[in-house]
């Protein structure tokens, strides 16, 4: 295939292209081919930092072969290309670095449900994407392999933890990727990148065979996509339980592609454009975003009110610190038995030196009280929300961020997520809460960045049958970015 129609493929999402493969107009090797055309094309990005193309050339091989997508018995995403992000999907005898000069020589010896998942729904997988150093960041600049830039502009942060897999796919290398998310980890690289980043609600996936669950709950898998419609694709293909998981989200009444062709009832909105942190504020330029966003969903039929629940903000960043802190010391010494010694100081970001030397004095009951802390502040959030459907905030309360900011250490954990929180604003409460939350790329800066509007609700149907008719009210798909 040449560079051109490699190119011009770029503009299919994942449902489109796999649309292709079982139609017969193109196989999944082309598929592959093209896609590998254009991550050569984009290499200065540095958004893949694992190059997977001789196992990816034999799955599409495979596929072709066996004649199952020409006759539509492997889904709807048969043959689309995509990327694992290098945290939270392992793919078994594949590297897995998560960021982490510790574990720079570290393979993985068995693949994460999700990606088995992935895999038999007929994905095929090439590579793996970008991450901070154990997901600790909202921005991806790892001293391991260096930052990832964004497609937009080389001035802002692709955000993270999910920065690789979201500049693959704002730069049409892919038209999906995976990703997880425990304060914002999806939304934000999704923001920065102007995709849909949808974090599932707790419990929709499983973190089998490795764990029950990760962050107590805060973290959640899915994926960066340009369109709504495989945005829930995808969650019909990892949406579900494993044997043992210790809890598991109701399974939704249809798959949530059907969903969204579904015209929902009217929701009531509440619609917030400030922090839920005391101190900072939010720019202008997005308070905007957020407020035509909730006009255009008036004009669609639904109840929009002012208003947000209120939490005890200290609380909730006391005890993430808290649960990052654990998780810190848990991963460094998952290092220390990769590595059969305990790692050097400087193996490590200085920010998660902080959380690891934090972690290793945090007691059981801080840690209990923590857990506690987030359960409370659930039960406040959700009082907060009686009597309506839905909530309507930003993603970021500023425009892109810069590098060199959401990665730095601030002496304590704590004062870390301070300066995170005075940027994210809401994401983490989805996190802490369990709630569901997507955010769209429903705004632009005057200089022509993109801005993410975040939608957060119990369960993702209906973020995703609103999130649908926002695609159509509001379209973003013409805007692309500048690199």
């Amino acid at each position: 295939m040449n560079t051109t129609d490699a190119l011009e493929l770029a503009d299919f999402d994942a449902v489109a292209q796999a649309g292709l493969v079982a139609s017969g107009e193109l196989s999944a090797a082309e598929l592959l081919e093209a896609a590998i055309v254009r991550l050569e094309a984009t290499r200065e990005l540095n958004a893949v930092i694992a190059d997977l193309f001789d196992r990816g050339r034999q799955q599409a091989a495979a596929l072709d072969e066996s004649g199952a997508v020409r006759n539509g018995g492997s889904g709807p995403l048969a043959g689309v290309p995509f990327l694992l992000k290098d945290l939270g999907a392992s793919l078994a005898d594949a590297p897995e670095a998560m960021g982490s000069r510790a574990l720079r020589t570290h393979v993985a010896t068995e693949s994460a449900w999700i990606v088995d998942r992935y895999i038999a729904a007929g994905l095929v997988v090439f590579g793996k994407t970008n991450t901070p150093e154990w997901g600790n960041h909202c921005t991806t600049e790892p001293s391991l392999f260096g930052p990832t830039v964004n497609p937009w502009s080389p001035s802002i942060t692709p955000g993270g933890s999910s920065g690789g897999s979201a500049a693959a796919v704002a730069a049409g290398v892919v038209p999906a990727a995976s990703g997880g998310d425990g304060t914002g980890s999806i939304r934000v690289p999704a923001s920065c990148c102007g995709l849909v980043g949808l974090k599932p609600r707790r419990g929709r996936t499983s973190f089998a065979p490795g764990g029950g669950h990760g962050l107590e709950g805060l973290v959640n898998e899915h994926a960066l996509t340009r369109t709504v419609r495989d945005s829930a694709a995808l969650l019909d293909v990892v949406a579900g339980s494993a044997p043992g998981d210790p809890y598991t989200a109701p399974a939704s009444k249809v798959p949530f592609l059907q969903a969204i062709m579904q015209q929902s009832a009217a929701q009531r909105i509440l619609i917030a454009t400030a922090s839920p942190f005391q101190g900072p504020t939010t720019h202008p330029e997005v308070v905007g975003a957020v407020e035509r966003t909730g006009a255009a969903l008036a004009g669609l039929g639904h109840i929009v009110e002012p208003g947000a629940p209120a939490i005890d903000a200290d609380a909730v960043a006391d005890a993430i610190a808290v649960l990052h802190n654990v998780s810190n010391a848990q991963l460094h010494a998952m290092a220390t038995a990769h590595l059969g010694r305990a790692p050097h100081e400087d193996e490590f970001e200085p920010s998660t030196w902080v959380m690891v030397r934090e972690g290793f004095t945090t007691s059981g009951v801080a840690y209990a009280d923590a857990i506690g802390a987030v359960h409370a502040q659930t039960r406040r959030f959700v009082a907060g929300m009686d009597g309506h459907d839905v909530l309507l905030v930003p993603t970021l309360l500023t425009p892109p961020p810069p590098y060199a900011l959401l990665d730095q250490p601030r002496g304590t954990t704590r004062a870390f997520f301070d300066v995170e929180f005075a940027t994210t604003g809401w994401t983490s409460l989805a996190n802490v809460t369990g709630w569901a939350a997507v955010s769209l790329p429903l705004g632009v800066t005057s200089d022509g960045l993109p801005i993410g509007v975040q939608l957060m609700a119990p369960d993702e149907t209906i973020l995703l049958q609103l999130a649908a008719q926002l695609e159509t009210a509001m379209p973003w798909l013409h805007r692309q970015p500048s690199m």
